[in-house]
């Protein structure tokens, strides 16, 4: 069994243990939250390729005792040319290869963004130094992941199709297997570049021209404009009140208002015990009211037809739990939405704290890998729709639906926490199990993570709507969501990956960090 993890000096979470270690070895040198959560970023970039890269987006919540968190949206918007002219005679916008790759990558001005944040904090670590663990990876090769070897197995079809794919990802032509070494140099010498120039060479300097020329040969509507006028947004986070804690998330275009209903919805419903059918039915109820109005309103962030905060006021949640019966579920069509990536946290030893997500949606984003700076590059506009008329209808300069939100909470006893999870759909599904397990039903934070999970609808790499369950939980209690007239689905599997991969950090008043990660992926907490 997995324990708490237990330090003083600061530790990082990460999906990825070299992407962990990354993150605490800059601790160790002294860096701070934001430096260790860059060196983990640019690390997992190269170690979870499937999962994120350095074409996709990023979001993060950054916590300084003492102030209010700090959001950055690091959502990169459609190209200038991504009109209906462009993808004249397509019904939809092609799901991989160069028409995929249509909005900007917005996670490097991300990492950018947030090191400015945190610019007065002290003395900045230098960016070699921040990037060195990334670097080595890329040039001397990483051992590829079971997850790594089944998604490029399960999709090598299409992928191989996609410019750049082949080349870059494949080994000896094939699908690499697990613990097989993927090197990626032309992606060192990129990170090389990002050190020695800066950040900003990503979207203005040589490194901007050489992919902003790739993708345009390639057929991607992305132009080297697109890149210049780039820069990663501070917005003001969405907040919920609970009777113990204040819990924030990302504002439009991302999921997190929805994250933050659940939980809120659920301490109104709380059951005596958790794991069992009154927080399960709880939790699921409470889901299927936050993802009917996540869908109503959530989109470009100019576009949204009302308040989102205003849907998480005490008056808004108390109507919606209301709804809600307590022993019979609201049956459930709702189509579901797809999406991969990673959540990572960190903490520094002055309690400072760090939420992030990084991702290029789907498995392998559009699968194209740009020739000369060896980036891949995601597919996250395919959430746009080519009716005009959709509320999230494809337009130059729109941001894409995203379903990344990563979630901080500050409690009232002083305690702060940061977790967060991959996994699309189920990614407020996975937050609300953990955050209700810890916060309201008082367990470890470890177990909270582990315990046995559900999803609602689908997450990557699935096409089933119902209600999956891992097989952990009890017989009596699948009985009992199947009487209340859930569509449950029993999985073959006690720790699924379809089930996401979590973690969580909590800060305490007296200094004690506490560090959990999900026994279903490669990952782990790593302690200073």
């Amino acid at each position: 069994m997995l324990h708490t993890q237990r330090s003083y000096g600061g530790s990082c979470v990460a999906p990825h243990h070299l992407a962990a270690s990354a993150g605490r070895d800059i601790l160790k040198q002294g860096g701070n939250a934001v430096e260790a959560m860059v060196a983990a970023a640019a690390t997992i970039a190269v170690a979870y390729p499937h999962m994120n890269a350095l074409g996709g987006d990023g979001f993060w919540l950054i916590h300084e005792p003492g102030k209010a968190p700090v959001a950055i949206d690091a959502c990169g918007p459609a190209a200038g040319l991504a009109n209906a002219d462009f993808y004249a005679g397509e019904t939809q916008i092609p799901e991989r290869g160069p028409k995929a790759a249509l909005t900007m990558g917005g996670t490097v001005s991300g990492w950018q963004e947030a090191l400015s944040v945190a610019a007065d904090w002290g003395p900045a670590m230098p960016l070699p130094t921040l990037l060195a663990d990334a670097i080595g990876h890329a040039q001397n090769g990483v051992a590829v992941t079971k997850s790594q070897e089944t998604l490029t197995a399960k999709h090598l079809e299409r992928l191989s199709q996609s410019p750049g794919f082949s080349e870059a990802l494949l080994v000896n032509g094939k699908a690499p297997r697990e613990g097989e070494r993927l090197r990626q140099p032309r992606l060192a010498a990129t990170l090389n570049q990002l050190a020695t120039a800066g950040l900003d060479d990503f979207y203005r300097g040589a490194l901007a021209a050489s992919m902003a020329s790739d993708l345009e040969g390639l057929g991607s509507p992305l132009r080297l404009s697109d890149f210049n006028t780039y820069r990663a947004q501070r917005v003001t986070p969405l907040e919920v009140s609970l009777a113990d804690a204040s819990v924030y998330n990302l504002p439009a275009p991302t999921q997190g208002m929805a994250s933050l209903m659940i939980i809120a919805i659920y301490e109104r419903l709380k059951a005596a015990e958790p794991n069992g059918f009154g927080h399960l039915h709880g939790v699921i109820e409470a889901t299927k009211r936050a993802f009917m109005l996540r869908d109503q309103y959530v989109t470009d962030p100019a576009r949204v037809p009302g308040s989102l905060q205003a849907l998480l006021s005490d008056e808004r949640i108390d109507a919606e739990a209301a709804q809600i019966d307590a022993s019979q579920a609201l049956p459930w069509p709702h189509q579901a939405e797809k999406g991969d990536t990673i959540w990572m946290g960190t903490v520094d030893n002055q309690g400072r704290a760090v939420s992030f997500i990084q991702s290029i949606y789907w498995e392998f984003g559009s699968g194209v890998v740009l020739p000369e700076s060896g980036v891949l590059w995601q597919n996250r506009g395919i959430s746009f729709s080519l009716d005009p008329e959709a509320l999230r209808g494809l337009a130059p300069g729109r941001k894409p639906f995203h379903t990344l939100n990563p979630a901080l909470a500050r409690f009232r006893d002083g305690r702060t926490m940061v977790y967060g999870t991959m996994g699309g759909e189920g990614q407020p599904q996975t937050q609300a199990a953990v955050f209700s397990r810890y916060a309201f039903h008082h367990m470890p934070l470890q177990q909270a993570v582990s315990a046995p999970r559900w999803l609602l609808g689908r997450t990557w790499g699935e096409s089933s709507m119902n209600l999956k369950l891992e097989d952990r939980f009890d017989d009596e209690l699948v009985a009992a969501l199947k009487t209340a007239g859930h569509d449950v689905e029993v999985l073959d599997e006690p720790f699924s990956d379809s089930m996401g991969h979590a973690g969580g950090i909590v800060h305490h008043p007296d200094g004690l960090i506490e560090s959990a990660h999900d026994p279903r992926s490669n990952g782990g907490a790593a302690s200073v």
